[in-house]
Protein backbone atom coordinates (compact mmCIF):
# COMPACT_ATOMS: atom_id res chain seq x y z
CA UNK A 1 0.00 0.00 0.00
CA UNK A 2 0.95 3.16 -0.48
CA UNK A 3 -0.57 6.16 1.39
CA UNK A 4 -0.47 9.58 0.51
CA UNK A 5 -2.18 12.82 1.95
CA UNK A 6 -4.00 15.04 -0.47
CA UNK A 7 -4.71 18.58 0.48
CA UNK A 8 -4.93 22.05 -0.82
CA UNK A 9 -3.60 24.73 1.46
CA UNK A 10 -3.14 28.50 1.68
CA UNK A 11 0.00 30.42 2.61
CA UNK A 12 -0.92 29.65 6.48
CA UNK A 13 -2.11 26.51 6.29
CA UNK A 14 -5.80 26.97 6.04
CA UNK A 15 -7.44 24.44 4.69
CA UNK A 16 -11.42 25.43 5.30
CA UNK A 17 -14.34 27.58 6.57
CA UNK A 18 -17.29 26.59 8.07
CA UNK A 19 -16.74 23.19 6.42
CA UNK A 20 -16.08 24.79 2.97
CA UNK A 21 -13.10 25.27 0.88
CA UNK A 22 -12.49 28.81 1.03
CA UNK A 23 -11.38 29.58 -2.49
CA UNK A 24 -12.89 28.28 -6.30
CA UNK A 25 -9.85 26.57 -8.09
CA UNK A 26 -11.25 24.03 -10.74
CA UNK A 27 -7.64 23.21 -11.16
CA UNK A 28 -7.28 21.26 -8.14
CA UNK A 29 -10.00 19.76 -8.68
CA UNK A 30 -9.21 18.44 -11.88
CA UNK A 31 -5.70 17.87 -10.37
CA UNK A 32 -7.34 15.36 -7.63
CA UNK A 33 -9.22 13.91 -10.04
CA UNK A 34 -6.26 12.83 -12.22
CA UNK A 35 -4.23 11.79 -8.72
CA UNK A 36 -7.57 9.73 -7.36
CA UNK A 37 -9.68 8.22 -10.04
CA UNK A 38 -9.31 4.38 -9.76
CA UNK A 39 -7.80 4.53 -6.36
CA UNK A 40 -8.73 5.19 -2.64
CA UNK A 41 -9.57 7.89 -0.52
CA UNK A 42 -10.23 7.97 3.30
CA UNK A 43 -11.73 10.33 4.60
CA UNK A 44 -13.56 12.51 7.86
CA UNK A 45 -17.80 12.40 8.00
CA UNK A 46 -17.37 16.56 8.03
CA UNK A 47 -15.06 16.20 4.58
CA UNK A 48 -17.77 14.05 3.31
CA UNK A 49 -20.76 15.96 4.26
CA UNK A 50 -18.77 19.07 2.57
CA UNK A 51 -18.64 17.21 -0.65
CA UNK A 52 -22.00 15.69 0.06
CA UNK A 53 -21.82 12.34 -2.17
CA UNK A 54 -19.19 9.83 -2.91
CA UNK A 55 -16.46 11.06 -5.53
CA UNK A 56 -16.63 9.08 -9.14
CA UNK A 57 -14.40 6.20 -9.97
CA UNK A 58 -12.80 5.88 -6.77
CA UNK A 59 -13.32 4.09 -3.55
CA UNK A 60 -14.90 6.38 -0.79
CA UNK A 61 -13.92 5.69 2.61
CA UNK A 62 -15.70 7.31 5.77
CA UNK A 63 -14.04 7.26 9.19
CA UNK A 64 -16.35 8.41 11.45
CA UNK A 65 -16.59 7.07 15.50
CA UNK A 66 -20.88 7.15 14.67
CA UNK A 67 -21.76 3.15 14.31
CA UNK A 68 -24.82 4.36 12.64
CA UNK A 69 -23.45 5.94 9.86
CA UNK A 70 -24.46 4.45 6.04
CA UNK A 71 -24.35 6.56 2.72
CA UNK A 72 -24.89 4.85 -0.23
CA UNK A 73 -21.22 4.78 -2.35
CA UNK A 74 -18.99 4.74 0.98
CA UNK A 75 -17.56 2.47 2.85
CA UNK A 76 -17.51 3.40 6.86
CA UNK A 77 -14.68 2.55 9.20
CA UNK A 78 -14.37 3.66 12.46
CA UNK A 79 -10.22 3.54 14.01
CA UNK A 80 -7.42 4.77 12.22
CA UNK A 81 -6.09 1.23 12.24
CA UNK A 82 -8.37 -0.11 10.23
CA UNK A 83 -6.61 2.52 7.06
CA UNK A 84 -4.01 -0.17 7.42
CA UNK A 85 -5.67 -3.19 6.29
CA UNK A 86 -6.41 -0.95 2.75
CA UNK A 87 -4.71 -2.10 -0.56
CA UNK A 88 -3.23 0.06 -3.22
CA UNK A 89 -2.94 3.76 -3.30
CA UNK A 90 -4.73 5.37 -0.30
CA UNK A 91 -4.96 8.96 -0.10
CA UNK A 92 -5.94 10.54 3.14
CA UNK A 93 -8.31 12.92 1.92
CA UNK A 94 -8.94 15.23 5.11
CA UNK A 95 -9.97 16.80 7.58
CA UNK A 96 -7.92 18.54 10.09
CA UNK A 97 -7.73 16.03 12.77
CA UNK A 98 -7.38 13.15 9.96
CA UNK A 99 -4.22 14.95 8.58
CA UNK A 100 -2.96 15.32 11.90
CA UNK A 101 -3.30 11.77 13.12
CA UNK A 102 -1.45 10.62 9.47
CA UNK A 103 1.19 13.25 8.90
CA UNK A 104 3.92 11.04 10.53
CA UNK A 105 2.99 7.93 9.15
CA UNK A 106 2.40 8.69 5.48
CA UNK A 107 5.12 8.05 2.51
CA UNK A 108 4.02 11.14 0.25
CA UNK A 109 1.97 14.42 0.42
CA UNK A 110 0.27 16.07 -2.95
CA UNK A 111 -0.03 19.37 -1.78
CA UNK A 112 -1.75 22.09 -3.78
CA UNK A 113 -0.02 25.86 -2.12
CA UNK A 114 -3.07 28.34 -2.97
CA UNK A 115 -0.72 31.90 -2.94
CA UNK A 116 -3.09 33.72 -1.24
CA UNK A 117 -4.24 34.22 2.45
CA UNK A 118 -7.87 33.16 3.88
CA UNK A 119 -10.02 33.72 6.90
CA UNK A 120 -10.48 29.68 8.06
CA UNK A 121 -11.10 27.36 11.00
CA UNK A 122 -9.57 24.49 10.01
CA UNK A 123 -5.76 24.19 9.08
CA UNK A 124 -3.28 21.76 7.75
CA UNK A 125 -0.76 20.96 10.59
CA UNK A 126 2.42 22.06 9.95
CA UNK A 127 5.80 20.55 8.45
CA UNK A 128 9.12 21.11 7.20
CA UNK A 129 11.03 20.47 4.07
CA UNK A 130 13.84 19.05 5.86
CA UNK A 131 11.16 16.21 6.68
CA UNK A 132 10.82 15.94 2.68
CA UNK A 133 12.24 15.47 -0.70
CA UNK A 134 10.09 17.77 -3.23
CA UNK A 135 9.59 15.27 -5.88
CA UNK A 136 7.85 18.22 -8.32
CA UNK A 137 6.93 21.63 -8.03
CA UNK A 138 4.21 22.64 -10.64
CA UNK A 139 2.96 26.10 -11.63
CA UNK A 140 -0.76 26.16 -11.79
CA UNK A 141 -1.81 27.72 -14.66
CA UNK A 142 -4.23 31.06 -14.41
CA UNK A 143 -7.06 31.85 -16.78
CA UNK A 144 -10.41 33.14 -16.55
CA UNK A 145 -11.53 30.47 -14.11
CA UNK A 146 -8.38 30.08 -11.99
CA UNK A 147 -7.44 33.24 -11.20
CA UNK A 148 -5.82 32.79 -7.95
CA UNK A 149 -1.93 31.75 -8.02
CA UNK A 150 -1.16 28.35 -7.12
CA UNK A 151 1.74 25.72 -6.82
CA UNK A 152 1.53 21.80 -6.94
CA UNK A 153 3.82 20.10 -5.05
CA UNK A 154 4.61 16.60 -4.50
CA UNK A 155 6.69 15.63 -1.53
CA UNK A 156 8.22 12.30 -0.23
CA UNK A 157 9.45 11.52 2.62
CA UNK A 158 13.55 12.00 3.13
Amino acid sequence: MTLSILVAHDQNRVIGKDNQLPWHLPNDLKHVKALTTDNTLVMGRATFDSIGKPLPNRRNIVLTRNKAFKHEGVETIHSIDEIYQLTGHVFIFGGQSLFEEMIDEVDDMYITVIEAKYNGDTFFPKYTFEDWDVISSEQGQLDDKNTIPHTFLHLKRK
